[in-house]
């Protein structure tokens, strides 16, 4: 009996010392406080009355500023230089020239990205103002003027491309400059090229969020379900769909 007492008391011992540290009369708000590590410094971008968003932050990868496609190549191929017409501050495809890639590639990351759809108003449902926007090359986000303007709910603006819909319709007037913030979560492969984590994306469409922390369930083909490929890093790719679309005040941070 004697030994069951010492061995109780042995048991209970770290439990009573361990509730005494816990006790909030011996806490003191030091207690709580982190003071390393620190969090780096960003300069926040500031805005302009000529852009829909603000300017790019200090750490930011910028692949487009408005003077010139050098970040820039044909899908195609990986190296020649786009075809798309380069004016006042934007890029635009006037269909038939063909999707560009930029050179960098990435894996997590934020995006920031503007795009306009034309101001005369030509075509109905997906032949209007129709490009996309690819994460690493393989996902679709959809770009496409659904200003008044049906089709089917998977494939309008907002939409991961016939995988899911924006949770609401954001688009602003045809020839209105729209802006696209992203955070995107790059899916994960083991060595035999299983996906051990899906990629996940999060969009908001002239700041009201379309995609809540989505899941990506493979690629974005118009016909067809989504397929699984292992890849590794990948570019920002845009589409040449056949519609006058242009883009401008692209960047990039890493995550």
């Amino acid at each position: 009996m004697k030994h069951r007492i010492i061995f109780t008391a042995c048991l209970v011992a770290p439990f009573l010392s361990t509730f005494a540290q816990l006790q909030p009369s011996k806490q003191t708000p030091e207690s709580t406080e982190l003071w390393s590590p620190i969090p780096r410094v960003v300069t926040a971008g500031t805005n302009t009355p000529a852009l829909s968003g603000l300017t790019a932050p200090s750490d930011a990868i910028v692949l487009f500023d408005g003077k010139d496609l050098s970040n820039w190549v044909m899908a195609k191929d990986g190296v020649s230089a786009p075809k798309w017409t380069l004016q006042d501050g934007a890029m635009t495809v006037a269909g038939g020239t063909g999707d560009i890639q930029c050179k960098q590639q990435f894996e997590d990351f934020q995006l920031h990205i503007e795009f306009r759809t034309p101001a005369v108003v030509d075509g109905t449902g997906q032949g209007r103002g129709n490009s996309g926007i690819f994460m690493q090359g393989i996902y679709e986000l959809q770009v496409l003027d659904n200003y008044n303007n049906p089709t089917y709910s998977n494939g309008q603006a907002g939409s991961i491309y016939k995988q899911k819909m924006p949770l609401v319709n954001a688009c602003r007037k045809p020839g209105e400059w729209q802006s696209y913030d992203v955070i995107y979560t790059a899916p994960r492969f083991n060595k035999d090229g299983q996906m051990l984590f899906s990629p996940y994306i999060t969009v908001l469409h002239n700041g009201i969020i379309v995609q809540n922390h989505t899941e990506i369930r493979g690629s974005t083909p118009y016909v067809g379900l989504p397929t699984v490929a292992p890849h590794g890093r990948g570019p920002i790719k845009l589409q040449d769909h056949g519609n006058p679309t242009s883009y401008r005040n692209i960047w990039v941070r890493e995550l």
